[in-house]
Parts: C-alpha cells; structure tokens; sequence
C-alpha cells in the first residue's frame, strides 16, 4: 500500500473580527465543495491542525495530489461567517516543524 504525502499550508486570514475554527473550516470546505463538488473534497483529506487567533493564522493538512485543487479553492473565498474575509496561502511544507521555521 501506497504511503500519502501531505502537505501542510500556512494560511492569513483578512477579515474583520476573529472567525471561530468552526466558520473557517466551513468556509473552506464549502469553498472546496463548490469547485471540485464531494467527491473531489474527499480527496483533500484536509484537516485543520492549529488555529492562532492573535495572529489570524491557520495551519491546514492536505494531501500532496490535492494541493492545488485546496489552494485554487482558497483564492474563492470571499466571505466567513457571513463577513467579507480573503484567505493568503503564506507557506507550504512537508512538515509542521519546516512551516513553523518561516515565522
């Protein structure tokens, strides 16, 4: 059996107010849903691994084959929670330890 490459994302969310992990994870999923449909956003296999609302960034896993349908769906976001918000892909690694090294 194959293994599955995942790739982490370092997200900056640009929005007024703090979303809660719920309505952003939301947002991307439905974002996800909207251009590749279901099928294609059970491929993605994402999952939110840390959320730092101080700062208002995200970090998400997804997997290698499926990077580019994830940041293609990022760029489509326009609105969280209700409210006008854009998400910016930061940095992308193999690994949370390499993404945390660029902050």
């Amino acid at each position: 059996m194959k293994r599955v490459k995942r790739r982490y994302l370092a997200l900056q969310v640009e929005m007024e107010g703090v979303p809660s992990e719920k309505e952003l994870m939301d947002a991307i999923w439905g974002s996800v849903t909207r251009l590749y449909g279901e099928v294609g956003a059970s491929l993605t296999s994402m999952a939110l691994i840390n959320f730092d609302v101080s700062c208002k960034i995200v970090v998400v896993r997804t997997s290698l084959e499926t990077l580019d349908f994830v940041r293609a769906s990022l760029a489509c976001i326009i609105r969280v929670a209700g409210m006008p918000a854009s998400v910016h892909v930061l940095a992308v690694s193999g690994t949370i330890k390499a993404l945390l090294k660029h902050f």
